[in-house]
């Protein structure tokens, strides 16, 4: 009989992943009541603009060198494989069909839980999984706060995205250190967001 494994889903556009992403991670990795994190890469967030975004794959390969050889970590493609736009609840459903014996906790930013009455199947997500609450400058969580299915991590916040990686890019800046070693040297070597 196998014992079900803790995981934190960290969805994400990941265009590019950067030093925060990966710190946020390592933070609910070792600071969180889970087993393991997996990046799930997302082609479309249905609430935001997809022009600018690199093409699916880049972004995958972006994050599997920013992981490298750590593994607690995992990088997922299981949106690529799903209708457009990608809606969370079926994505959910479709990692527990294929990992029945996986608990699977959703890392959101408090921001983020502030427009998540606007997400298709809420209830379905609240009633079936549990949401890890990272905190946002400006953002104190709201009616989330006590709510049993969520629960607030004391991360440190890092005010570090990856639009101010992409625009210092294309000012000509030097972003080497506001991203994992080796996703940086993948994303020089490719000039992307030049």
């Amino acid at each position: 009989m196998s014992s079900t494994k803790s995981v934190a889903l960290y969805f994400g556009t990941f265009n590019p992943v950067h030093i925060g992403h990966m710190a946020m991670a390592n933070y609910i990795v070792s600071q969180g009541p889970v087993q393991s994190l997996w990046f799930v890469v997302t082609p479309q967030n249905p609430l935001k603009a997809s022009s600018g975004l690199l093409p699916d794959y880049q972004r995958l390969e972006l994050l599997r060198r920013a992981v490298g050889d750590d593994l607690r970590f995992r990088v997922s493609d299981v949106e690529f494989k799903l209708p457009k736009p990608n809606y969370t609840a079926y994505t959910l459903m479709k990692l527990k069909e294929s990992h029945p014996n996986h608990s699977f906790w959703l890392v959101m930013g408090a921001d983020n839980l502030q427009t998540f009455h606007k997400w298709k199947n809420q209830d379905y997500i609240l009633n079936n999984h549990r949401i890890l609450m990272l905190p946002r400058p400006g953002y104190d969580g709201g009616e989330w706060v006590n709510h049993p299915s969520v629960r607030i991590l004391d991360a440190p916040q890092l005010e570090i995205s990856s639009t101010f990686i992409r625009n210092s890019i294309a000012q000509g800046k030097d972003v080497r250190h506001f991203m994992p070693h080796a996703a940086w040297v993948y994303l020089d070597e490719m000039n992307f967001f030049r």
